[in-house]
């Protein structure tokens, strides 16, 4: 049944002829009584009465016509409520964030800075890898970057302050860790040896992080030997792989906290082969809308 048929009854109800109703509906008298007739066969019930001048309601007329009244009046109401939480969402300021900070900082943040219920999640960003964020800011996919940044990035220069602004929310270090043995020791612990090289769960080249681990161990006074089993987009892919028992990785500081989940997590070398990153927001120098320089503005506030 559509709700059109509602509203010609409820115009015939009021104005009792089929002319002036056919005309408040915007339609023609014989389209009109033919939608009056169709709606009658779809309840099987005669609601109205023709014999009558003016015409008048059956019995179950009236009965019909107190719930068209209240069908229209909870759609309208309904249409009314999305209509407001589409603007609402439309006005929130879309964020894409990489999977990792999204599950262990993101809402944390979030809610501390009082910026929660201004911001939007774009999903989509779960897909992204790398420079793709940089991409969805300029394709106008997302207002804001929520992102790991460090000097040693392929594609660093790219944040060029002429077109990208940030801030610097806080500061990570990626840890080495493995699931810890039977002896109480990290099964793999660094730095290996070219005769038994330490296996390795990695990250993809393309994406945020392998460039700052690599960098620092090239940097490092002491020489590991690694051997990459997989690359992985996310660090929870890594996490769960690295719990199994299949090699050790590199994990952002905050997702090693818990760790019940085929066994416990421990460190597999010293602070020296610990990664330091910062964890940056990144929009567009010229911003979209004034609520986004506003939010920007109170963000850069309370990170001065």
């Amino acid at each position: 049944m559509e709700i059109r048929w509602l509203e010609d009854f409820m115009a015939l109800a009021r104005t009792r002829h089929f002319s002036r109703a056919a005309e408040l509906q915007h339609v023609s008298q014989p389209t009109f009584s033919r939608r009056i007739k169709l709606l009658e066969e779809a309840m099987g019930a005669t609601l109205v009465n023709r014999q009558t001048l003016p015409l008048s309601l059956t019995p179950a007329g009236e009965a019909f016509v107190e719930l068209c009244e209240r069908v229209t009046r909870d759609v309208r109401e309904t249409k009314d409520r999305i209509h407001d939480m589409e603007a609402e969402a439309s006005a929130r300021i879309s964020v894409g964030s990489t999977q990792g900070l999204f599950s262990h900082f993101y809402q944390g943040w979030a809610r501390k800075a009082g910026v929660a219920e201004r911001l939007q999640l774009n999903l989509k960003a779960t897909n992204w890898v790398g420079e793709q964020f940089l991409d969805a800011l300029d394709n106008g996919e997302c207002d804001l970057v929520l992102c790991y940044w460090h000097k040693d990035l392929p594609w660093g220069e790219r944040l060029n302050p002429d077109r990208y602004e940030s801030i610097l929310l806080a500061r990570e270090s990626l840890v080495p860790v493995s699931v810890m043995g039977d002896n109480g020791q990290p099964r793999f612990s660094l730095p290996g040896s070219a005769e038994q090289p330490v296996p390795l769960i990695a990250y993809h080249p393309r994406g945020f992080l392998q460039s700052a681990i690599e960098a620092h161990l090239s940097r490092s006074k002491e020489s590991a030997s690694l051997l990459p089993l997989n690359e992985n987009t996310q660090s929870a892919s890594i996490k769960a792989l690295v719990k199994q028992g299949f090699g050790m990785g590199w994990l952002p500081q905050r997702m090693t906290e818990k760790s019940e989940q085929f066994g416990s997590l421990t460190r597999a070398g010293g602070e020296q082969w610990d990664v330091p990153l910062e964890i940056r927001l990144i929009r567009l120098k010229e911003p979209r809308s004034d609520d986004l320089l506003t939010l920007w503005t109170k963000l850069e506030n309370q990170h001065a």
